[in-house]
């Protein structure tokens, strides 16, 4: 378990990726920026959040093709792409294709689950299979065949002048080992743990078998290093909401407090009919989050983290608090910079 005599391994950052939609290019590029900048910073790697019909990243593997050209180090990852929206064969070669740019960097994060306003989007999501579609786990179990190059038909030849293969292309020789699952609940967690997969676990779970936050990501930890084939050294990456303030300016602590202070209410007890709890946002110098780190059980069960950056900050904002995470928080924990 990692305390302060057991520094913290890997160290990652995650951005939404928001933009102005009448200047949606400028908020792509400003993502782009932050990623080369974690690349400087010495970031173990770099994440991308997915939102549909909403002003964020609806193309994630397209930024990141994006991203591979524009960095030579980092890790890149998705957190998470639902699969609800996405055809498993051609999701595949597209990871394939990015994940040769990247020269074997991509690390894609995915979840499965009925999309969100569904009633209100089936229509054109999937207009002549709506009421037919599976939105369970038989999906990742589809990507993970293609990813790794079980046939997708039983034709592979020359058929006039065109050369066709059986299997998904290109072939990305690793990539298969580099997919994450996204779970917040423990079939979820068992399910990716007897699967293979490494774990993504959030600032977002279901209340199951506590009310407590940390002690509920900490029992799903468990619970997934249980089923999975390699035990205790499964990875598993925590994700939480950090504000570390050391070189920030009294506006932007103001305005972060601000922010903390919007979304605290909803920490309080478990939300909705999933019972879906929220992690508190951890602000403060990065000796004050340090040690409200060390305090929780569930990242005491970890060795890497992936970072959440706010929704809603400007582009310094985003500067100012990558640079104290990679100079301040990451040292505190015992980090060093990849450099």
């Amino acid at each position: 378990m990692p305390a302060p005599s057991q520094p913290l391994r890997r160290l990652g950052f995650l951005t939404i990726g928001l933009f102005d939609p009448a200047d949606p290019g400028q908020g792509h590029e400003s993502t782009l920026r932050i990623i080369e900048l974690g690349e400087q910073l010495g970031f173990d790697s770099a994440w991308v959040r997915h939102r549909h019909l909403q002003y964020g990243i609806s193309s994630p593997v397209a930024v990141l093709a994006a991203a591979t050209q524009r960095t030579s180090r980092i890790q890149l990852g998705t957190a998470v792409i639902p699969l609800g929206w996405e055809n498993p064969l051609r999701l595949a070669e597209d990871l394939a294709t990015v994940d040769l740019l990247s020269g074997g960097r991509l690390n894609p994060g995915i979840s499965v689950g009925r999309p969100g306003q569904y009633d209100r989007i089936a229509s054109a999501l999937y207009p002549d299979t709506a009421e037919a579609e599976d939105f369970g786990y038989e999906r990742v179990r589809r990507l993970l065949d293609f990813v790794r190059g079980k046939p997708a038909t039983d034709f592979s030849g020359v058929e006039g002048i065109e050369v066709f293969s059986d299997r998904v292309q290109p072939i990305a020789p690793g990539l298969a080992d580099r997919v994450w699952y996204g779970g917040g609940s423990l079939r979820s967690a068992r399910w990716a743990g007897e699967q293979g997969l490494s774990l993504l676990t959030s600032n977002v779970l279901r209340a199951e078998e506590s009310e407590d936050f940390a002690e509920t990501q900490r029992s799903q930890i468990a619970a997934f290093r249980a089923r999975h084939p390699e035990g205790a050294r499964a990875r598993v990456s925590q994700g939480l909401v950090v504000i570390p303030t050391d070189g920030a300016s009294a506006q932007q602590r103001a305005k972060y407090q601000e922010y903390v202070r919007s979304r605290t209410a909803r920490t309080a007890a478990p939300q909705g009919p999933a019972r879906t709890m929220f992690a508190p946002d951890l602000i403060g110098t990065s000796a004050e989050i340090a040690e409200q780190l060390y305090a929780h059980a569930g990242f005491r069960e970890v060795d890497e983290v992936v970072f959440a950056l706010p929704f809603s900050f400007d582009h310094e904002d985003y500067v100012q608090i990558l640079t104290d995470i990679a100079t301040g928080l990451g040292p505190a924990l015992g980090w060093q910079p990849a450099l």
